[in-house]
């Protein structure tokens, strides 16, 4: 039976998709430390347990809220394209490589942003966040069903690259689920920054380390790509939905393409029409299309290029897209690429800290090189720019590029009453506006929110598709209905790894926090 009840707390929760890294978190919560000591240490743990989805060579995106600021921050912790990747460095290609050391074309934001969200609100040192993840990487974990099954998809690429073979198929084959897995060089890693923080990362011996490694195969990163990287703090993105106030990170993150959606669907009558009828999902799925199709056209790092943020999320561009959705048919709409592998986190405290952060390193294992004796797997967000010199994401020096990654926070009288997220690429904005909905108009918990059947339309990664991929679980009637109004539908498992791992807390009316874990993930809920 899966499950619908969620996990509740009279004054902590933390949801993540691994339950060690839930635990990390809870552990810092009980020896003082607040929810952005724990924050970081679920992402730090998460890093580590869960390397397939995410890892310190990746990037991070956060919303914070600190009870005495009354507000809502973002922090950036995205990373910019070298100085040396212009697009004549792949004269070669029709499109920049998906996998290996060209397609780590952008620096490592994560370390950068824990030490942005610890240094500005954390109480407990920075060793002390860092000692879980640092404990299971040097003495092993019990390696996950998930792990297991991404890293025999992934064999070939994890074959590729000898730094990364050596670790993820130790004696050259795919270590079993529940085994012992041990990270020797990335535990030292994390000792490093542990007593050398962010610096050792960007200007210290891991840096040196990784720019080495870069300049011995042919990589585009250098030494001052590394020193000079900054993340930021940005002012959220904000829209309102039936009375609360919703939160996303601005460009270049997507989070203004599930904004639009929701703006789309205030004014329908959800309730009316029913959770799980044709007309629920249909409406979604043309809402969120109508979406990406500004999202696809504008986004980008908007230092290079100006979005129109404000027309897009004005109340009157929803009402002209909605009048653009016809009940009984779909539009068509192509279907372009963005990664999928992502972990999606959240932790409240009794103090009222609430932070939502989500972290990647774009497909399963990155760009598939660990760089050299570090033990990091380098992302390979930088594979998402265009060689199209007419394209908003066109590859240029020190450019962040179009960013999946959203994490999303709600507030209802100025606090915060819903943090959720979900890994899934393409699939965010969409199972981010299923779960919402659920909890905002009819009333479910999170866990049932994230428990019920899930839907994605298009490409998360892969090859380019415009299916509609249906959780098994949803009634076959709705199912034939949206293949006749022109979806191209397609039947999943029950749980099915493409719809992502979705997590969610809610303060609810009791004043307690409710917990849900994605029964698609290996995470947990844990609050009291």
């Amino acid at each position: 039976m899966i499950k619908q009840v969620p996990a509740i707390g009279t004054e902590t929760m933390v949801v993540s998709p691994h339950y060690l890294a839930s635990a990390a978190g809870a552990r810092m919560l009980e020896r003082g430390g607040n929810a952005f000591d724990a924050a970081v240490a679920v992402s730090a743990c998460l890093a580590v347990v869960y390397p397939h989805m995410t890892g310190i060579g990746g990037d991070s995106f956060w919303l914070t809220y600190q009870p005495s600021e009354k507000r809502v921050r973002g922090y950036n912790g995205s990373g910019r394209s070298g100085q040396k990747a212009v697009r004549e460095a792949f004269a070669d290609c029709d499109r920049i490589p998906i996998r290996g050391i060209r397609a780590a074309l952008t620096v490592p934001g994560m370390v950068d942003a824990w030490d942005a969200v610890h240094r500005t609100y954390g109480r407990l040192s920075f060793a002390e966040v860092l000692e879980p993840a640092i404990g299971y990487a040097a003495d092993g974990f019990p390696l996950s069903p998930h792990q297991h099954a991404n890293s025999v998809q992934a064999a070939d690429v994890l074959a590729a690259a000898p730094e990364t073979a050596a670790v993820f198929l130790p004696g050259g084959r795919v270590p079993a689920a529940g085994s012992r897995f041990v990270q020797t060089q990335l535990a030292r890693t994390l000792r490093e920054l542990a007593g050398g923080g962010r610096d050792a990362f960007y200007k210290g011996v891991i840096a040196a380390e990784i720019v080495r490694f870069m300049e011995q195969n042919g990589g585009l990163l250098d030494a001052d790509d590394f020193a000079s990287h900054r993340g930021e703090w940005v002012t959220p993105l904000v829209s309102g939905y039936r009375g609360l106030d919703v939160c996303q990170m601005p460009p270049n993150s997507q989070g203004f393409s599930g904004l639009m959606a929701l703006n789309v669907l205030e004014r329908f009558d959800l309730a009316r029409l029913g959770h799980g009828t044709y007309e629920y999902y249909h409406l979604l799925v043309e809402a969120l299309k109508l979406s990406f199709r500004d999202r696809d056209e504008f986004l980008t790092d908007p230092a290079f290029r100006d979005i129109p943020l404000a027309r897009l999320l004005s109340k009157e561009y929803a009402a002209s897209l909605a009048a653009e959705i016809r009940m009984d048919r779909t539009v068509e709409q192509e279907a372009r690429p963005a990664g999928s592998d992502t972990a999606y986190a959240a932790v409240v405290d009794r103090d009222g800290n609430a932070v939502s952060f989500i972290q990647s390193i774009y497909f399963d294992f990155g760009s598939g090189v660990s760089a050299g004796d570090t033990g990091i797997l380098l992302q390979n967000r930088g594979s998402f720019f265009s060689l199209d010199p007419e394209r908003a994401n066109c590859l240029e020096p020190r450019k962040r590029s179009f960013h999946t990654l959203m994490p999303a926070m709600a507030l209802q009288g100025g606090k915060p009453y819903l943090l959720y997220g979900t890994q899934g690429g393409e699939g965010q904005p969409q199972t981010q506006t299923a779960i919402f909905t659920r909890m905002v108009d009819f009333g479910m918990n999170p866990q049932q929110a994230v428990s019920e059947p899930r839907w994605v339309w298009g490409r998360t990664w892969g090859e380019p598709t415009a299916e509609l991929k249906l959780e098994s679980r949803i009634d076959a009637a709705v199912a034939e209905s949206l293949a006749a109004a022109g979806h191209l539908v397609r039947i999943v498992g029950a749980l099915d790894g493409a719809m992502g791992h979705a997590h969610a807390i809610k303060a609810d009316e009791n004043g307690f926090l409710q917990g849900g874990a994605d029964p698609r993930s290996d995470g947990a809920a844990i609050g009291w």
